[in-house]
């Protein structure tokens, strides 16, 4: 799993500081909100080419992650 997070970064100068896949201006919430709207896989991958199977992987992790911590705080 820690191979599909070093795939996400945070940096203040690209959009806002957002969770983004690395090399792209693509947010973690961007690629969660196409997906729950109904994109396959296949779709977002056509229609960004700079992603990989494993950036979507990579972003649905993350959102597991951080309901996990979300959840589990006293």
């Amino acid at each position: 799993m820690s191979d599909l997070m070093d795939r996400i970064v945070l940096d203040p100068e690209v959009r806002s500081g957002k969770p983004i896949i690395r090399g792209t201006r693509i947010s973690i919430s961007d690629i969660l909100e196409y997906l729950a709207g109904g994109m396959s896989h296949e779709e977002l991958l056509a229609d960004f080419p700079d992603l990989a199977e494993e950036d979507i992987r990579a972003a649905l992790a993350f959102a597991a992650e951080r309901e996990r911590r979300l959840f589990s705080a006293p």
